[in-house]
């Protein structure tokens, strides 16, 4: 009986293949911007003057897409479906996973994780469209996340706090754990 459901689902996906691509490949250029509005947005909303959230979420998102960019003219990577020679790394991927990220570790995971969810599915799309291989979206995805936990400090918390100060002639080593 499993066997006879998959080959249905199977022949069913078979023949709605072309409908249902141009819709995925949709979805993903609309989320690849959706996400990191989001990030944007929330540093207006969840705004404490301390960390400059927005200032944090410019300098994330700008750099990953300077470097993202930066490293598709230098390695000239042929796209799957030969459209051109800028394939690695995902640009999409890089500005999903730039949100998701932003999102994450200014957040909390309760919020970071949905936000990951979709940031893989844009990779998916990605990959689906023949527009990047997976190596191409591993790589956007570990730029976004990269420069994101570079630039953005958590909401609200200052976790711990690290001194070192000299006092006649020797040092102090102060730690500070609050929560």
């Amino acid at each position: 009986m499993k066997k006879t459901g998959l080959i249905l689902v199977y022949i069913f996906t078979l023949f709605n293949v072309n409908a249902q691509n141009k819709n995925i490949t949709t979805s993903g250029d609309i989320l690849q911007l959706a996400i990191p509005a989001v990030a944007f947005g929330s540093t207006f909303i969840y705004n404490d003057d301390n960390t400059k959230p927005t200032l944090q979420f410019i300098k994330a998102y700008g750099s990953g897409l300077i470097l993202q960019q930066a490293l598709k003219h230098l390695v000239l990577e042929k796209r799957p479906d030969g459209s051109d020679r800028y394939s690695f790394p995902s640009g999409h991927t890089t500005s999903a996973f730039s949100g998701a990220a932003f999102i994450q570790h200014r957040y909390s995971w309760k919020y970071g994780f949905p936000s990951y969810i979709l940031a893989s599915y844009v990779g998916y799309t990605r990959v689906q469209a023949q527009k990047h291989y997976v190596w191409d979206v591993l790589g956007g995805a570990v730029i976004g996340i990269g420069t994101s936990y570079l630039f953005t400090k958590p909401y609200g918390k200052k976790n711990v706090d690290f001194s070192l100060n000299r006092i006649n002639g020797g040092y102090t080593i102060g730690f500070n754990y609050s929560y």
